[in-house]
């Protein structure tokens, strides 16, 4: 099995790199990547703990871009984690994140909701290699009784159009792309059954595109087949993951649950070695 789509406690999973690797282990799985958002902060322990496991690694990373106010996920393979340009750019991404959070926690206060901003920040003061992000919120406000799971956190208070919701703010999708690429990687968009802008589709292949995520675990067999059929009428690879994170409010994903064919994945290699 091969999943190129999970997350660590380097962003907002709820698994330890070494930890995620023995459960893709257990699970089957033969090549594992780590896609945190905004951070590699995860691989260098995910990778050695994968060559212990017997377990093929390859680098990844799910960076956020915004367009039109909409989430745009780009997930980047086979690329250099050391990458000083890589590394800067994602540093700036990071603030951003942080600087959200901080605003998020602000909003919940002036509506009555008072939670300790410090100690929620923290994790990603101490360590600037963590990516923050509204889970931890939604995790905050489920340990401080005000909701009684991070799922309901987000559809009262932290979802698109909920009092304390606050928008993005992040690079463009083409310029992440070309980011992916200065560091030797390959792009790929992911979930593009959620994004729901297939119109995008053009503009994205145009600024250097390398793949979809066809195979993820909220796409149904027509999703599949949808951007299956949309890869190879644009001239794409395919990726493909479960998006594991640990978490009920990341949805039913689970190691082993979505797995990229070989094939797809040796086509997926080449893109990275020109």
């Amino acid at each position: 099995m091969i999943d190129l789509h999970t997350h660590t406690t380097a962003s907002d999973g709820r698994s330890r790199p070494a930890d995620l690797v023995a459960l893709a282990a257990a699970a089957g799985i033969r090549t594992l990547s780590v896609t945190d958002h905004d951070t590699v902060g995860g691989c260098a322990d995910a990778e050695a703990a994968c060559r212990t496991a017997g377990i093929e690694f390859v680098s990844g990373i799910e960076i956020t871009a915004v367009r039109d106010e909409v989430d745009v996920h780009v997930l980047g393979y086979f690329f250099d984690v050391g990458s000083p340009a890589l590394a800067t750019f994602l540093a700036e991404q990071r603030q951003r994140r942080l600087d959200r959070v901080r605003e998020i926690l602000g909003r919940l206060a002036t509506l009555g909701v008072s939670l300790d901003a410090d100690a929620i920040l923290r994790p990603g003061k101490d360590d600037e290699a963590k990516a923050a992000g509204r889970p931890w919120v939604a995790r905050a406000l489920v340990a401080a009784g005000q909701v009684a799971t991070t799922d309901e956190a987000f559809d009262r208070w932290l979802a698109r159009g909920r009092p304390a919701f606050v928008a993005r703010r992040a690079a463009p999708p083409g310029e992440i792309v070309a980011r992916i690429h200065d560091a030797g990687g390959v792009a790929s968009l992911a979930h593009p059954g959620l994004a729901g802008h297939d119109e995008w589709l053009p503009e994205l292949v145009d600024a250097g595109l390398d793949a979809l995520e066809a195979y993820h675990s909220e796409h149904d067999a027509a999703d599949t087949a949808r951007y299956l059929d949309l890869a190879r009428r644009f001239g794409l690879a395919v990726s493909g993951g479960s998006d594991f994170h640990g978490d009920p409010s990341h949805g039913a994903a689970h190691l082993g649950g979505v797995s990229l064919p070989r094939g797809e994945f040796e086509k997926l290699k080449r893109r990275s070695l020109g």
